[in-house]
């Protein structure tokens, strides 16, 4: 089901003001209601253009031409206002919980329909803890984002003859941040139950991403 929810908390896109990126996020409260009561307060100063219950429904808050306020300080691609140049989906999930089933087939129908409707390829498709390492986590390591390249609507590296971990991910868009955020922020997404120092599988793997950078193709293609 797809409802449209009014949020006032939006403004004009800056600069080009042209979507380049879509950025994920899940809402850390404990129900839908709560969060969208959150993401129209104007007080809270929070909004996304959409929100997706668990059970599937999709709410509109703000309309995709206008700039949303929910990357806040952050980076990616050496870019920052990251809310003039993304999409903003968040997901009502607390966090520590699986995201059910019909989350995330509503989640892949309207990826696919934002990429579609502004040109986009799947490496767009970012989540908040890789724009801001430093201080964010979600989605988090229960999202299945493998799941999603599957389907073209976002990347998974293919392992690659290992090289700079840090330059790999760079050059793929993360900020220039602390080497153990970085890691911390890369294995979130791709390796979420991996521990300790930077390892050869990571490099392998980071080494994968720059190949998305440079033609849109995976390491082996």
């Amino acid at each position: 089901m797809n409802l449209t929810h009014p949020s006032p908390n939006f403004g004009e896109r800056r600069g080009r003001g042209r979507v380049e990126l879509v950025v994920l996020h899940y809402t850390a409260m404990p129900s839908c209601a709560a969060a969208l009561d959150r993401l129209c307060d104007p007080a809270a100063e929070v909004s996304a253009h959409y929100l997706i219950d668990g059970d599937g429904t999709v709410l509109s808050l703000v309309e995709e031409a206008a700039r949303a306020w929910h990357a806040g300080a952050g980076e990616w691609s050496g870019a920052d206002d990251v809310n003039s140049r993304s999409i903003g989906i968040e997901l009502a999930n607390t966090g520590r919980d699986p995201f059910a089933e019909p989350q995330m087939t509503a989640l892949e129908r309207l990826l696919a329909g934002i990429l579609d409707r502004h040109a986009l390829p799947p490496k767009a498709v970012i989540g908040h803890s890789d724009m801001a390492p430093d201080r964010k986590g979600d989605p988090g390591p229960r999202f299945d984002w493998r799941r999603l390249a599957l389907q073209g609507l976002s990347v998974w590296p293919e392992l690659a003859e290992p090289g700079d971990f840090r330059a790999d991910l760079r050059a793929f868009g993360y900020p220039d941040t602390a080497p153990e955020t970085l890691l911390s922020a890369f294995r979130l997404r791709f390796r979420p139950w991996a521990c300790g120092p930077v390892d050869d599988t990571d490099r392998a793997l980071a080494a994968g991403l720059r190949r998305f950078a440079v033609d849109g193709t995976p390491a082996d293609a």
